[in-house]
């Protein structure tokens, strides 16, 4: 074997050594030696719960790697090239897999690697971009891997350990370990508007680790990891996963219609105009812009934006509160109706004019 110049250094010096080392050292650094290759033992109890956890968990998640069509412009030949890599992981006996929308994201293709080294080309089920959420569904005939347990979000303690399984960097079924850092963070989504109720955590996650389940202590799931916050692209100890009980209630949808039907009150706002508005008036909550026709809103007596006939604009509703939950902006108002569903009754605090009133209506779908 040919040694490197270090190695071969190294080599000479153990030479010199043990020509110049009385026999009794030489024996004193053998047995030291045989001592330093000793089995360690048992490992403990923790250790053991770690890698049991990470053994009953990494059939459940997957390396999801995608491509793209491109066509050669002098032959007009269409090739596909690989386009990124992300995680998953599997959400039920059915085949479906769960990742990040943006894992997905204008590719044309997509490829699913189970843990014992079958893969399956993947079909797109549903999406919703504003969650950064889809559903692919594999055939996996009869050994089917284990779903991911569910757990809940709405109880986590910051502080608490958690567990992130996934490919960073390529680099296949990585375990990190890390806790709760902060709840409720906000981050814009990849289809515009916000995502709220997102999970800090410092547990090491980096490209590759997206859609890769985070888990807590007894192996559930509790969020999937979507993003970080990292000046050079790698992990900073700031990531951030999309809650449980936001992913339990989205994919049923994206499963069983392809789309996530959210439920409105049949109004239109938009973030930057309120935001000029309630600078404007040093008025706070959601201006109401228009209101649709024969709509929930419509019906229950909410008012847009108006104009006089000499072109004067009469501003319409301020929605300040629904359901007692402050209204700071459009956003926030199409955030706290997206943890709704449709039919649900809400009442609205109203500011028309100088007056303050509620109005009672049920949510309807988004058409």
């Amino acid at each position: 074997m040919k040694l490197s110049p270090f190695q071969w250094a190294a080599g000479v010096s153990l030479v010199l050594l043990s020509v110049a080392l009385p026999h009794a050292m030489l024996t004193a650094h053998s047995a030291a030696r045989e001592r330093a290759v000793t089995p360690r033992g048992d490992l403990g109890s923790d250790e053991k719960s770690i890698v049991q956890l990470f053994d009953r968990a990494k059939d459940s998640v997957v390396f999801i790697s995608t491509s793209e069509r491109v066509q050669d412009l002098w032959s007009r030949n269409v090739y596909s090239v690989p386009k990124g890599t992300g995680s998953g992981f599997i959400w039920d006996d059915q085949g479906h897999v769960v990742t990040n929308f943006h894992v997905i994201q204008n590719a044309s293709e997509a490829n699913v690697k189970l843990s014992d080294g079958r893969s399956y080309k993947a079909k797109l089920v549903g999406a919703s971009p504003r969650h950064d959420m889809a559903v692919l569904k594999i055939n996996t005939g009869f050994h089917k891997p284990d779903p991911v347990p569910l757990g809940t979000s709405k109880d986590l303690r910051v502080g608490q350990f958690v567990y992130a399984i996934g490919n960073p960097f390529g680099l296949d079924w990585t375990m990190t370990r890390g806790i709760v850092s902060a709840l409720d963070r906000s981050l814009e989504g990849e289809g515009g508007g916000q995502i709220d109720h997102l999970i800090q955590t410092d547990a090491a996650i980096n490209p590759g680790n997206s859609g890769g389940p985070l888990l807590d202590s007894a192996g559930r799931l509790i969020g999937i990891n979507t993003a970080i916050y990292s000046p050079s692209g790698s992990s900073a100890g700031i990531g951030f996963s999309i809650p449980v009980d936001t992913v339990n209630r989205v994919v049923p949808q994206l499963i069983n219609q392809g789309k996530y039907i959210r439920p409105v009150l049949g109004i239109q706002v938009d973030e930057s105009i309120n935001h000029r508005l309630v600078s404007a008036t040093r008025t706070e909550g959601v201006f109401v812009l228009r209101v649709q026709s024969s709509s929930e809103a419509d019906k229950a007596g909410l008012k847009g934006i108006s104009l006089k006939p000499n072109g004067e604009v009469v501003p319409g509703d301020v929605i300040v509160a629904i359901n007692g939950n402050r209204m700071t902006g459009a956003d926030r108002l199409l955030s706290y109706l997206d943890e709704q569903r449709v039919g649900d009754q809400v009442t609205l605090t109203v500011r028309r004019e100088n007056t303050t009133k509620e109005l009672k209506l049920k949510l309807q779908a988004e058409q």
